[in-house]
This record gives structure tokens, sequence and C-alpha cells, in this order.
């Protein structure tokens, strides 16, 4: 071997060896940053619901499933109605409690019996209808005494309330979907000798259309980035200190922000695929119709970006990496107390088992 070769060999090796300490170094100082930025001293990460946010940008999923940006708080709609409610004597409303089967968002047809028929054999019955392709199916009863609930072991029916979803975010009720529920359903009946109510195909599919419109409409979401301002995050150290912090992490990699009720309030994503070490970009986002206006979720992903991006050293931005005034995250906060209220005034309140449901 010639002395030039054993010399491109020595700068060779010097030069892998220089690269693998720098990567070292680089991947020690993302975990200083993170341990750090949570280590003692800081606050909570919703230590202050007041605080500003630097920016934040309002999506609405389009109908093909990409989120896309929105300016404008959809105009509010009527509340809808089925024809097969208007034909039962009375509808089946919420009141004192929110039942699985809902007039305003289900396609609901009545089997009335000839004689009381038991809770379990309802049961036994119904068991294998859930679903007619994407759409959920429910069912109530209603007592000797009028009084409706869920089918129970040991409870004694008059009327049985099938209810077929007509709309989730995956789209309308379609006429194949209900013509096997329909199917299903007489099967049902004539188990149980019963005498089924079924409403006109092309009035549930005009109803299934115009709820679809609705909830097209409010499909909407608010999302936060924090963007590093220098290295990127030691991804082990963040997800750990996070978890530490009342995230739950999802299967998909996700966290996910619990409201304390059972439900999320707002979820995080790390951009980045379950192989990487390092991100340096976090992504707040809030389903807007599915949190009840009570619970703040906006006050509260915005204290949290906040929070993040002065512990972490990032900034929060747009996508597209921009910040937004203080002007027009003012305008957006009032577009959303005014989305709100939209929702309410069409009896589909943000939060609400109905709202969760369509929005599913």
């Amino acid at each position: 071997m010639t002395d030039l070769q054993i010399s491109l060999l020595a700068i060779g090796g010097t030069l892998v060896v220089g690269v693998l300490i720098f990567n070292k170094w680089q991947e020690y100082k993302a975990k200083k940053t993170v341990e750090n930025a949570f280590g003692d001293g800081h606050d909570d990460v919703l230590m202050n619901p007041d605080a500003p946010v630097d920016s934040i940008v309002r999506h609405e999923p389009s109908l093909d499933g990409e989120v896309q940006p929105v300016e404008d708080v959809p105009q509010h709609h009527e509340p809808m109605h089925t024809d097969a409610a208007t034909e039962m004597d009375a509808p089946v409303a919420i009141q004192d409690k929110e039942l699985p089967v809902d007039e305003l968002i289900d396609c609901v047809i009545p089997l009335e019996f000839e004689t009381p028929v038991r809770g379990e054999k309802i049961l036994a019955e119904i068991a294998d209808l859930k679903y007619v392709g994407k759409k959920p199916v429910h069912f109530i009863g209603q007592s000797h005494s009028g009084e409706r609930d869920v089918i129970a072991v040991g409870g004694a029916y008059t009327c049985l309330f099938a209810g077929v979803q007509m709309v989730s975010r995956n789209g309308p009720l379609n006429e194949l979907e209900y013509s096997e529920f329909i199917m299903k359903l007489r099967a049902i009946a004539d188990n149980l000798s019963a005498h089924p109510d079924i409403p006109d195909m092309n009035k549930v599919m005009v109803n299934a259309r115009e709820l679809h419109q609705f909830v097209a409409e409010h499909d909407a979401q608010l999302s936060v980035n924090i963007a590093a301002n220098g290295a990127p995050w030691a991804l082990n150290t963040l997800l750990a200190a996070l978890e530490k912090m009342g995230f739950d992490q999802r299967p998909d990699g996700r966290l996910m922000m619990p409201d304390g009720d059972g439900g999320s309030l707002f979820t995080l994503s790390t951009n980045v695929s379950v192989s990487e070490t390092m991100t340096s970009r976090l992504t707040l986002l809030l389903d807007v119709p599915c949190v009840a206006p009570a619970r703040d979720g906006f006050g509260a992903m915005a204290a949290c970006a906040r929070s993040l991006a002065t512990r972490l050293g990032g900034t929060v931005v747009d996508d597209g990496n921009q910040p937004i005034s203080k002007l027009a995250l003012d305008e957006i906060s009032g577009q959303v107390h005014e989305f709100y209220a939209a929702m309410a005034e069409a009896q589909i309140p943000a939060g609400s088992l109905r709202a969760q449901r369509l929005f599913s």
C-alpha cells in the first residue's frame, strides 16, 4: 500500500469519526434541550389558560378527507327533522338523557308488537345488527307506560325503535345501506311478530343528504404548530415528558390530552414516523364540534402551545410557518364562539352525543 493510499484512508477515517461525534453531539444537545425544558422551575403545560398564543390557524377537512384552510364560520342551518319522526305519535327526542336512537340524526323505524316482548328475546334478535355498511344501527324500546330506554334483560316492551345513523364523516346513508337495513329489519320483525313502519327511501335519502350538508359545513378543526427555532428535539425524551404532563399516547403515535371525562380535549402530533429519533415540529389539533364549549378546548390548546413553545425554545406558527397577528387570533376566537352558537341553534351542540356521533 502506497503512502498516498495510507494518507487517504487516514483522512477518510478521521472524517467518519468526526461525523459520528457530531451526530452524537447533536442528539445529546436535543436530549438536554428537552430535559431542561421540562425540568424544575417550569409551570404545568396548562398553567395559564389566558396566556396569548403567537399564532393559530383554523382548518376544515374537505370532502376528500384533506385538511384545507378555512376563513369563514359556516352559516346557521335550521334543524332537520326526519319523516319517520313526524309519522310517529311522539318523536324519539333527547329529554332527560341522550338515547342511542335519535330522530334528528337517525332514520328511525318503529316496530310495534302485538303483545309485550321480553328484553332478552329482543336482544337475541338484534345482536347481529350493529352496522349496515359503515353506518351504525341502534335500538331502544318503549315500555307499557310509554317510557323509552335501551333494551334491558328483564324488561317488557310494546314497541321497538330501530335507528340507522344517516350521516358520518364517511358520507351520507346511501340506497344500498338503507336497503340492507330494511331487509334485516324485516327479518327481525318477522321473528318478533312485529309490524314495521317503513318510510319511503327517497325521503330518507333527501334527509340524509341535507344532514350531510350540515356536517360538511361544520366539520371544523383548529390546529397550532410549534416549530423549533434551532436544533430539533429528542423524541424519546419529549414523549416521556409529555406523557408525564397528562398526554395519553395513541397507537398511531398521536398524543391525546384527556378532557377529564373519558374523551379527548385535543391531540398532539410529532409529525414524524415511529422510526425517527428527533422532531423539529409539533402540531396540536382541536376537533371543534366534538368538544363542548364549556371545556374551552380552544383556550386550553392555545395555552398548551404557548407553554410548549416557551419551554422548548420554539415558535408557534401556522401551516405556512408564518405567525398570525393578535388581531387575527381574536377574530378566530370570535368565530369559534359563533360556530358553537350555530351548532347549538341547530340542536346539535358541540360535544353532545349527537355531535360526537355525526363527526365520528
